[in-house]
C-alpha cells in the first residue's frame, strides 16, 4: 500500500475510505460467488460505491466527483485491486468512459451521462475491439454513417467488460469513409446507449477476471443521436489518446493490489514448518520475500510518479504511463506467482486464493495495450526526448580519454569514404 507518511490529507482520507470499503462491505462470499460466475455483473457493488463517492474521484464536484488528483486515484484502484481484477476494472470503468465525457463532452451529455455514472445509477462500459484487429484500433470496420438527425451504426465489438449490464458503451466507429483519408481523422466516438439493435451475442469464458460480463456486442441499424457524438465528427483519435491514459494508469494501479498474494504468503511462511522451523528462516523463502516486496515498492514509484506527471501535464506523461502499465502488471504477475511458489502444493489449489490471483492478474499484460505495444510506445517517445535533449544536456562523450579519435565514430557509408579519403584505415 502507499505508506500514509508520503501521502496529503485528502489521499489518506480516499485511501482510509476505500480500503474500508473493500474490507468491510464487499464479502468473500460476494467474491466467490463472481469468480464462479453465479453473478454476471456486479452492478449492486458499483452503486454501493457510487452512494459513497467513491467513482471517478478526480472529476469535478460538479458533475459528482471530488475534484482529487491522480495521485489520491491510483491509491484508491490499489486498495479495490486487493479484491481481484473484475471488482477492480468494475471500479475504474467510471474513470475510463469519465475521461472522454468529461473532456470532450458537452454539459448535456455530462447531465445525461457522467453524473447519474458516478452515482453508480448508470452503468457504462468501453467498446474497443473488433473481431477482425486487437491493437490495430484505427482499422475499425464498425461504420457511422450519418443521416438526417441521426447516425446509423453496424458492426460489432468483442472483449466488451460489461457487454451484459452495461446501460450505455463508449463506441468508435468509422465515420470518415474517403479511401485517401489519414487513418487518424477516419473514426468518430459515440455514446451507445442499449436498446434496439445492440445485442450481446456471446459472452466469454475466462480463465479468470470472471463476473465483469464480457462479451462481444452487435450493432444492427442502432440510430444514434446526434447529440450522443463525442468531441467532433472523425476527431475520435483524440479522445482515444486521450483515453489510454486512465486506461493505462487504472491498470497500473489496479495491478499493486496484487500485494495481497504477498501478504498471504508471507504470513503462511511464518506458520508453515519445515525440518523444523518455519519456512520463513530459509534463506529461499525469505529471498523470494525480498526480491517481491521490493518489487511491488519499485512499481508503486513509478505509478505514483506517472500520476504526478498527469496531474501536472509533464511532457513525458504518455512515457511514464506506457512504463508503469508495463512494470506494475509485469510485477504483479511475478509476485502472484512468487507467491504460489513459497507456498508450494496448497499454492496450487482452491484453498488459498492464490490460484485465483494467478488467473486474475494475467489479463493485466494484455487488455489497454499489451506489454509489446507498451514498448513501441516507450522506445518512440524515450528516443525523441533523449534526441531532442541532447543539445541542453552535458556532452558525456567527451569524457572519454580518447574522444577527440573522431576518425573512429563512423556511422554511415558517407563517415567511412570521408576517412578513407583522409587517408584512414
Amino acid at each position: 500500500m502507499y505508506y500514509q507518511e508520503l501521502l496529503n490529507e485528502q489521499e489518506k482520507s480516499l485511501q482510509e475510505e476505500v480500503r474500508a470499503f473493500a474490507r468491510d462491505k464487499v464479502s468473500p462470499e460476494y467474491v466467490k460467488a463472481m469468480d464462479r460466475e453465479e453473478i454476471e455483473y456486479p452492478r449492486e457493488y458499483v452503486q454501493e460505491l457510487g452512494k459513497r463517492n467513491l467513482l471517478g474521484p478526480r472529476f469535478d464536484p460538479k458533475w459528482g466527483g471530488r475534484g482529487l488528483p491522480w495521485t489520491a486515484e491510483v491509491q484508491a484502484e490499489e486498495e479495490i485491486g486487493v479484491l481481484g481484477t473484475a471488482l477492480s476494472c468494475a471500479f475504474v470503468m467510471p474513470s475510463i468512459v469519465g475521461e472522454a465525457l468529461s473532456t470532450f463532452g458537452t454539459d448535456e451529455q455530462k447531465e445525461k451521462f457522467l453524473k447519474p455514472m458516478l452515482k453508480g445509477e448508470l452503468i457504462s462500459a468501453e467498446a474497443l475491439t473488433e473481431p477482425r484487429g486487437g491493437s490495430d484500433f484505427f482499422g475499425a470496420t464498425t461504420l457511422a454513417e450519418e443521416k438526417d438527425d441521426h447516425f446509423l451504426v453496424n458492426g460489432q465489438k468483442r472483449f466488451v467488460v460489461g457487454a451484459t449490464e452495461a446501460d450505455f458503451f463508449l463506441v468508435y466507429c468509422k465515420t470518415n469513409f474517403d479511401e485517401n483519408a489519414d487513418k487518424y481523422s477516419r473514426i468518430s466516438a459515440f455514446v451507445i446507449e442499449r436498446g434496439e439493435g445492440v445485442e450481446t451475442e456471446h459472452v466469454y469464458g475466462l480463465l479468470g477476471s470472471r463476473g465483469g460480463g464480457t462479451g462481444r456486442l452487435v450493432f444492427r441499424n442502432v440510430k444514434v443521436p446526434k447529440e450522443n457524438l463525442i468531441g467532433s465528427l472523425h476527431g475520435g483519435a483524440l479522445v482515444f489518446n486521450q483515453m489510454m491514459i486512465p486506461e493505462r494508469l487504472t491498470s497500473a494501479a489496479g495491478s499493486l493490489g496484487t500485494r495481497a498474494a504477498l501478504e498471504v504468503a508471507t504470513r503462511y511462511s511464518d506458520k508453515r514448518f519445515a525440518f523444523g522451523r518455519p519456512i520463513r528462516k530459509y534463506q529461499g523463502v525469505n529471498f523470494m520475500i525480498s526480491d517481491a516486496a521490493t518489487q511491488l515498492d519499485s512499481a508503486r514509484g513509478l505509478v505514483y510518479m506517472a500520476a504526478k506527471s498527469v496531474d501536472q501535464d509533464a511532457p513525458n506523461k504518455r512515457r511514464l504511463v506506457s512504463e508503469a502499465k508495463k512494470y506494475a502488471t509485469s510485477v504483479a504477475w511475478d509476485v502472484c506467482n512468487t507467491a504460489m511458489q513459497i507456498m508450494g502444493g496448497i499454492g496450487y489449489t482452491d484453498v488459498y486464493p492464490i490460484e485465483k490471483f494467478v488467473r486474475d492478474i494475467r489479463l493485466s499484460q494484455i487488455w489497454t495495450g499489451t506489454s509489446e505495444i507498451m514498448n513501441l510506445l516507450i522506445q518512440h517517445e524515450w528516443y525523441q526526448e533523449i534526441l531532442k535533449r541532447a543539445q541542453d544536456s552535458r556532452d558525456v562523450e567527451k569524457d572519454a580519454l580518447n574522444s577527440n579519435a573522431d576518425e573512429e565514430k563512423c556511422f554511415t557509408d558517407e563517415d567511412m569514404w570521408k576517412v578513407h579519403e583522409q587517408g584512414g584505415n
